[in-house]
């Protein structure tokens, strides 16, 4: 089998490599699962730090910036400001 990753040690790759060949398909989504619920909320908490006088919603607005890009950024804002104005 050809190395996956230069910088780990080999037998470190293959034990892995062994336990994610026995994990269930119900282990394998609860790890995929984590990973993305981490990546999430650490991207959400480097925003928070950079933009921590935004508001919560343009806090949010710019998540959706950085994750999905500006079109869907700018759909996001319109519909905030149609839920604000229809909450007043």
């Amino acid at each position: 089998m050809k190395r996956q990753s230069p910088d780990t040690d080999v037998k470190m790759e293959a034990a892995w490599i062994a336990l994610l060949r026995r994990a269930t398909p119900a282990q394998k989504f609860a790890q995929v699962r984590s990973l993305s619920a981490t990546t999430l909320s650490l991207s959400r908490r480097a925003i928070v730090r950079r933009h921590g006088d935004l508001t919560d919603v343009q806090l949010r607005g710019l998540f959706v910036y950085y994750q999905y890009g500006p079109e869907l950024a700018d759909r996001f804002q319109r519909y905030e400001s149609q839920r604000s104005h229809a909450e007043s």
